[in-house]
């Protein structure tokens, strides 16, 4: 264990960690938007994901940028950011919907068992992945590096480069709207109606179908703000890319409290921080081990998670 360089990277390893902790949380408002409503753990939603990284990228080409490209004027940067952003979380909502609508939908017609929706999840989220990987053969698609790498500002030991703000500032944003959506608009409340009691909410008007259809979208849309970054962040993207990514959002969404946005966001955010600082005390190698043996330790003394709120009993 070396608590030294833990110390002594504490500044970087936590702004590092936030960055990587609201990517997480932002993919893991998809999961819990669809737990909280249905019950059903969409394995999908990390394909959902991965389609959004490509969707940012093929925008990014559409106007001549690839990762030979050099950085363009911070002004076009950030409208080409803002255009990448648009179009991934249009695609990736899309795609969910699309997924709602074909595999899942006909399951709930048809009052198939909770195992069926299980297995559709996963078939077609390899139905999804293996699609990319066959359009792209299975090869890695390198991002254009929009924004400079410099630190913008430094307090201290802590320096922030223009991606980690604009990525912190972009999550709490989207994260802050969707908590306000689902509390305080007319359709929110629908969600939270049928979350609590889709009998009784079918019977009050609401039309569960479309709530449901909403929820899925709501979801894409988050995937889709998060694959932009997280293609900013890394630098490229791969068919595979939201497996490993899309466990760990699941995971921070059950830290926080399936089913509990705001578990959700606080799920991500823990576990992108936890992940820097538990690689800089063993090892980058133990990275992935040390995110999911916290979350087992956790949820062995507290099951429902940090929050545990369901989605349906969240407050107005």
């Amino acid at each position: 264990m070396d608590f030294a360089e833990l110390v002594r990277g504490f500044p970087e390893l936590t702004t590092t960690g936030l960055v990587q902790g609201a990517i997480y949380a932002l993919i893991a408002l998809g999961y819990t938007l669809v737990y909280g409503v249905l019950r059903l753990i969409n394995f999908a939603h990390s394909e959902v994901f991965m389609i959004g990284t490509f969707g940012a990228i093929w925008t990014w080409a559409a106007f001549g940028l690839d990762s030979n490209s050099g950085a363009p004027s911070v002004g076009r940067a950030l409208l080409l950011i803002a255009l990448a952003i648009v179009a991934a979380a249009l695609l990736s909502g899309s795609v969910a919907l699309l997924i709602e609508v074909t595999a899942y939908r006909p399951l709930r017609r048809r009052n198939a068992p909770p195992l069926a929706f299980l297995i559709t999840a996963i078939g077609a989220s390899y139905a999804l992945m293996e699609l990319l990987g066959t359009l792209t053969q299975r090869r890695q698609v390198g991002s254009p590096a929009l924004l400079p790498a410099d630190t913008l500002f430094k307090i201290g030991g802590w320096s922030v480069t223009p991606v980690q703000m604009l990525t912190l500032s972009v999550a709490i944003i989207m994260m802050v709207g969707l908590d306000w959506f689902v509390n305080r608009t007319r359709f929110g409340k629908g969600i939270r109606a049928v979350a609590q009691d889709a009998n009784t909410a079918a019977l009050m008007g609401v039309n569960k179908s479309r709530v449901i259809a909403l929820v899925f979208v709501l979801g894409g849309l988050m995937a889709g703000v998060a694959a932009v970054f997280s293609d900013m962040k890394s630098g490229n993207t791969r068919y595979n890319i939201g497996f490993l990514l899309g466990l760990k959002a699941f995971s921070a969404a059950v830290l926080g409290g399936i089913g509990n946005l705001r578990g959700a966001a606080i799920g991500g955010i823990l576990l992108g921080l936890v992940e820097n600082y538990g690689s800089a005390l063993f090892g980058s190698q133990w990275r992935d081990l040390i995110a999911f043996v916290v979350l087992i330790v956790l949820l062995m003394f507290r099951p429902t998670g940090l929050l545990g709120e369901s989605l349906g009993r969240a407050r107005a």
